[in-house]
């Protein structure tokens, strides 16, 4: 089943950030300023060098049509200091931490303006067991 505006399926960790970042590059390429990419990844994605690539290459050029969510359920392998917001903003990016439950939290999250820079939404959920 094919979904509207859903154009990637990434099944590898490491794949959907970088893939994302490429969409958005292009759109920008062709001047369609208003078309936008959102990207879901997973807190453990974060382990993979791929993402960190993408990341920083995101934040030098000022993607600001790309937008990431990453679902933090305290899965990673290693922890970042200052939280995975703070790898973020050392590339550029423009960033936010809110619970993942709170629905007005993430709307608000979404919808902020961040001119020039790419946006991320650390949506912080405790693991179900």
């Amino acid at each position: 089943m094919l979904v509207p505006g859903v154009e990637i399926s990434s099944g590898s960790l490491g794949h959907g950030l970088p893939l994302a970042v490429g969409s958005a590059l292009g759109l920008r390429a062709q001047g369609l300023s208003e078309a936008a990419v959102w990207v879901l990844i997973g807190d453990a994605e974060l382990d993979e060098g791929s993402n960190h690539e993408a990341i920083a290459y995101a934040g030098a050029v000022g993607l600001e049509r790309l937008h990431a969510v990453v679902v933090d359920n305290a899965s990673a392998s290693h922890g970042r200091p200052g939280g995975i917001a703070a790898r973020f903003e050392a590339a550029g990016w423009s960033t936010a931490t809110v619970d993942g439950r709170d629905h007005q939290a993430l709307y608000e999250a979404y919808t902020a303006p961040h001119p020039g820079r790419p946006r991320v939404v650390v949506a912080r959920v405790e693991a179900k067991i």
